[in-house]
């Protein structure tokens, strides 16, 4: 009989004796080829773009006066209703003071005018005064109270006028610009900061030949890697200088600079290309390398890079069936 020794030494024998199953290039690729063809692509233009504001607004005085505060500076964000300077004119405060002493003296006046009128009705009740002196009694009363209430009517707009000194931003945002100092002397509507609004978009200027390939909607890719995309929201309809003008959408907008100039890919039309998914590219020495079904590798030239892979420019013909590098 065999010992359990000498059985457990032949099974390994037989096991190393046995071929390796190891999977051919053919297995390997399975599933995996992909056939190299010219496909519909779009053509893609590297332009700058400017970053921009879709709203700029302007903070302006309400009344005349100098300019006694001012709370912020070019580059601060603001919120809507927020103080950002104070404009005082000197010369409301003599008019209050003014208003103050007509008020005093006409308050005198009105209680004037009531003691006579209390006097008046007490004698025509016991038939001593004619009713026509009771309804002069009467009308001076009401004359000095109607002319009180417009005297107090006067110091109000005069309350308002300086209330309206402080100057509000209009809408949130970031101060582009202070047009004033403080202790300068302003006129009413002049203005004082210039803000642009949270909404920031990239303005595009094209040559006009690529003027009817733009249309809303397009997809633009900034030119930085991975590249951010974004939307074309409007084309305008008018040249600028023998340029077509279109507004675009970009995530991260409101980090930039306004004025900033971005590099990005705008399609300007469509052409036939080769794309071949970024996954069957492997790069070696800087150098970029395709590997093809029968197991050779080829040199290959990158171009700009698509929603469906990279194209290529050289190294790869139709037809050319490649898989996926190990």
């Amino acid at each position: 009989m065999i010992t359990k020794t000498l059985a457990r030494t032949l099974l390994l024998a037989a096991a190393l004796a046995a071929p390796a199953l190891v999977p051919t290039p053919a297995a390997a690729a399975d599933g995996g080829d992909f056939t190299v063809s010219l496909a519909e692509t779009a053509d893609l233009k590297a332009v700058f773009a400017t970053v921009e504001t879709a709203d700029v607004t302007l903070a302006r005085t309400r009344i005349g006066g100098t300019v006694t505060e001012l709370l912020v500076d070019e580059g601060a964000q603001v919120e809507a209703g927020q103080l950002i300077a104070r404009v005082v004119d000197a010369k409301l405060d003599l008019r209050t003071k003014a208003v103050n002493e007509r008020i005093k003296s006409l308050v005198s006046q009105n209680n004037l005018a009531r003691t006579a009128l209390d006097r008046a009705r007490k004698l025509r009740a016991s038939g001593t005064l004619p009713q026509a002196k009771l309804d002069e009694a009467q009308t001076a009363m009401e004359v000095a109270q109607r002319e009180l209430a417009a005297v107090r009517a006067e110091r109000e707009v005069i309350d308002q006028q300086q209330r309206e000194g402080a100057v509000y931003a209009p809408t949130g945002g970031r101060v582009l610009k202070v047009r004033v100092t403080a202790g300068a002397v302003v006129l009413a509507g002049e203005p004082v900061a210039e803000l642009a609004a949270r909404d920031y978009l990239l303005r595009l200027r094209l040559p006009e030949r690529h003027a009817r390939f733009l249309k809303t909607g397009d997809e633009i890719r900034t030119a930085d890697s991975p590249p951010r995309v974004g939307r074309i929201t409007q084309v305008y309809p008018e040249l600028e200088r023998g340029r077509v003008v279109a507004d675009a959408t970009l995530p991260g907008l409101g980090g930039f600079f306004v004025g900033e100039r971005v590099s990005v890919l705008v399609p300007v039309g469509t052409r036939q290309a080769m794309v071949v998914p970024r996954d069957y590219l492997f790069t070696r020495f800087g150098v970029t390398f395709a590997r093809l079904k029968d197991g050779t590798e080829t040199v290959v030239q990158p171009g700009p890079a698509t929603a469906a892979g990279v194209e290529i420019l050289s190294g790869l013909r139709p037809g050319d069936v490649v898989v996926r590098p190990e």
